[in-house]
């Protein structure tokens, strides 16, 4: 089969494409499935590099959000037939402990992916392979972190910081589709505007981003329940984390699920107390979270932000594009 390889950590060129790369086999409990879609994430940058503490089992093929049709059943395997649309959990829910797809097990990037049928979701009509492969580790983390654990709710003003990436995208979304107040953080013109199609009401860059929040709402006072935003989604941490907390109405959330800037920024215990903050972290997504996304595209309730879609062969092309910060949105690879 084609597929696309990481033999040895390093950069972008250390992925390799193969036109002949061996066909996965079918063990018991497990499905090939015939990858039709496959999205692309930040985290294929830092596998592709090498994390400290993580040690992938080289060579592996890269890609973690994956849909397509079931190929072939395994033994022991049923509910699923041949032909069944399938989006592909990265995350086992029975056994996590074999680690993600992509990572730890052979990924997307390639033509044809074996695969755990517990890691299995339908795509409900309605829904693209494009589509559904663009949600697990963006949208599903956007969903559990804004709704399932944040329990955002319409009327809400809330200030997305990265907001032009794939989690930011689905914030946006997400945040107008219930009704909140937009306040979406870019670092471009290109971005600020693709920001602005999506439906945020305000668009702002990141210098001095908490007077500006001021500007607009006021700033906050620690005796009164107003000025400010009522949520900041930050998940780049760094230097934004102190003016996040400064741009936060008296009891107000903090929502995290990463730290793409910086995971030890400085802290001002100060806000945190005394204006009544609650910061609120978010790891992963469960299925709920990406049964419920792809739900809400087939009733035309979700757009998910698709930048680019390439061919398998220029996969690296896109895990460049990643890498510079040049996507607005996702980016989707079709073998």
């Amino acid at each position: 089969m084609r597929a696309v390889v990481l033999h040895e950590h390093g950069d972008i060129e250390n992925l390799t494409y193969h036109e002949d790369y061996a066909d996965p086999e079918c063990g018991e409990g497990q499905v090939v499935i015939r990858v039709k879609a496959t999205s692309l994430n930040y985290h294929d940058v830092f596998t592709t590099k090498g994390m400290p503490g993580i040690k992938v089992p080289l060579p592996i093929v890269i890609g973690l959000d994956i849909s397509g049709e079931i190929a072939e059943i395994g033994a022991g395997v049923s509910g699923w037939s041949v032909g069944d649309r399938v989006l592909v959990n990265p995350l086992d829910p029975i056994t996590p402990e074999k680690g993600l797809m992509g990572e730890m097990l052979d990924g997307g990037t390639a033509e044809l992916c074996v695969v755990d049928a517990t890691r299995l979701i339908k795509i409900p009509d309605g829904c693209s392979y494009e589509q559904a492969a663009a949600l697990p580790v963006a949208y599903g983390t956007a969903h559990r972190m804004m709704i399932t654990n944040g329990r955002m709710k319409g009327g809400e003003k809330v200030l997305i910081l990265g907001a032009s990436g794939g989690v930011g995208s689905c914030c946006v979304l997400l945040a107008k589709a219930m009704g909140c107040e937009v306040v979406a953080a870019g670092a471009s013109p290109e971005k600020l505007d693709a920001l602005k199609a999506w439906g945020a009401d305000h668009v702002i860059g990141y210098e001095d981003f908490e007077k500006t929040i001021y500007g607009i709402y006021g700033k906050p006072h620690r005796r009164k329940f107003e000025g400010g935003v009522d949520v900041v989604i930050n998940f780049t941490g760094g230097d934004t984390w102190v003016p996040s907390l400064k741009a936060t109405q008296r009891g107000g959330k903090i929502l995290t699920c990463g730290a793409t800037a910086g995971f030890d920024p400085k802290e001002d215990l100060r806000y945190i107390w005394t204006f009544e903050l609650q910061v609120l972290g978010s790891n992963s997504w469960a299925i709920e979270d990406l049964e419920t996304l792809m739900e809400m595209i087939a009733e035309e309730k979700l757009k998910p932000v698709i930048d680019t879609v390439l061919p398998l062969e220029q996969t690296a092309e896109g895990v460049r594009q990643l890498r510079d910060r040049e996507v607005i949105g996702k980016i989707v690879i079709t073998p």
